[in-house]
């Protein structure tokens, strides 16, 4: 059948209608694709209404105090001062105080300032009190730490302040509070408490045994390895690595450095848990956080025959490393740097954490079993070079370069891997964090 002329042109001509019509919609009234969008429409927090629902100094708001801060602390270096120029400070002492505060806190309150701005043009926000060193506030006040500020707007209208209040939750602020007529208050986290971002970890170049007696640095470990682990009936065993709970190459850490009495290191976060004796018997190994390790206490070491035996804590110092790694094995433990450790962290109950696990170590039972060994042979493949052979290295392999009490590692050349870029913290690993916070007494945790 002979096709009409205008048919053929119908597709291109609603074609140009469409752009037609897109263009208008763009140069017309309304947000169109040109025009800036109008404020959005928030709901304002009622007065003295807080959000999270927490007390301030609980694990799921703000945390714990860590102590007050003054100039000639030591912490005072660890504060910034905010000089943003969205952001009017008062500053009624003439001490630039009000613009001192952790970095955390910064990075908040320079997100709520464009928040302000976008939501009322020509109003900038104000911030009537920080970092606190005049003893204004009561005992345990996070403005004794810059991790609080008290905020208004500089027209100091004071119905705008629930709007306030809500875009303060939007920019990250940890805590808020609709607390007076007459301003709102925020806080946030310690800047070293952000642990469920980093987890508990050990570095790059830390080293596991693997089947043969091999050495396997953790940033060449793949899911489906084997490593030295200790099981629940006490015996030394090797334990499948079934994920890793954070990796990520890139970020920087500060770890505590153990040394041992039988010559071993093992370096890992102080919030990584470890199991530790103080009075050396062989029954009574505690799983503890790394930071509350000390000289004398006694950790596992693996020994000759594949048995494990006691080694007494000499050194405890501090060290700083390039990339992260927390590998999670079947057992719930592994020897890294031939030291018995847990494979989690920020909870100081190694049983609880391993029977919460549990569902996580099921699914992937599951999975082998209907992928067979599928999944490891393809990790394997994707592995550019391959594994560290050798015994236990001597204490100076990391290149590490002390300085007083602060150890710094050298660069140490990671193989490399089709998975170059793994920062995520597991989430599995951070939905089991938000629920202890809730359920769980917060004593448990790393403070």
């Amino acid at each position: 059948m002979k096709q009409f002329w205008w048919a053929r042109l119908a597709p291109l001509g609603l074609l140009v209608a469409c752009t037609c019509l897109g263009v208008v919609q763009g140069c017309g009234p309304g947000p169109g694709y040109g025009i800036r969008s109008r404020p959005r429409k928030l709901t304002p927090m009622r007065y003295k209404q807080f959000f999270p629902n927490f007390s301030e100094n609980t694990l799921g708001a703000s945390g714990r105090a860590e102590g007050k801060i003054s100039r000639n602390s030591e912490r005072f270096n660890q504060l910034v001062c905010n000089y943003n120029p969205d952001i009017v400070f008062k500053d009624e002492e003439n001490t630039s105080a009000d613009r001192v505060m952790t970095k955390r806190c910064k990075d908040c309150l320079n997100r709520l300032a464009i928040a302000v701005m976008n939501q009322w043009p020509g109003v900038h926000l104000r911030v009537t009190e920080a970092w606190d060193e005049d003893g204004h506030h009561p005992p345990g006040s996070l403005h004794y730490e810059g991790r609080a500020v008290d905020i208004t707007t500089d027209d100091r209208e004071t119905k705008k302040y629930g709007i306030l209040a809500q875009l303060a939750v939007e920019a990250g602020f940890d805590w808020v509070h609709y607390e007076s007529r007459y301003h709102v208050h925020c806080s946030v986290k310690a800047d070293k408490s952000e642990a469920v971002e980093r987890g508990g970890c050990f570095p790059g170049w830390a080293r596991v045994t693997v089947p043969g007696g091999r050495q396997k640095t953790l940033s060449s470990l793949a899911p489906g390895d084997s490593v030295l682990a200790l099981s629940g009936a006490g015996r030394v065993e090797y334990s499948q690595v079934l994920l890793f709970l954070h990796r990520d190459r890139e970020r920087r850490s500060t770890f505590v450095s153990l040394e041992t009495d039988g010559g071993r290191r093992l370096v890992l976060t102080p919030h990584h848990l470890m199991f530790l004796d103080p009075d050396c018997r062989r029954s009574e190994y505690q799983a503890r956080f790394a930071g509350r390790a000390k000289v004398g206490d006694c950790v596992l070491i693996t020994a000759a025959g594949g048995q494990a035996e006691t080694s007494r804590i000499v050194s405890v110092s501090l060290t700083e490393s390039v990339g992260v790694f927390a590998p999670l094995t079947e057992a719930g433990t592994l020897f890294v740097d031939g030291v018995l450790v847990s494979s989690y962290a920020l909870l100081e109950d190694h049983k609880l954490a391993h029977w919460a696990f549990g569902p996580l170590r099921l699914l992937h039972s599951l999975g082998r079993l209907f992928r067979g060994e599928t999944a490891k042979e393809e990790q394997k493949a994707c592995t550019k070079t391959g594994t560290h052979v050798g015994t236990l290295a001597p204490m100076d392999r990391a290149g590490i370069r002390r300085r007083g009490n602060l150890s710094e590692p050298l660069a140490v050349k990671d193989e490399e891997h089709c998975f170059l870029k793994m920062s995520d913290v597991h989430w599995y690993a951070r939905l089991l964090y938000r629920f202890a916070c809730v359920f769980l007494d917060s004593d448990i945790f790393h403070p």
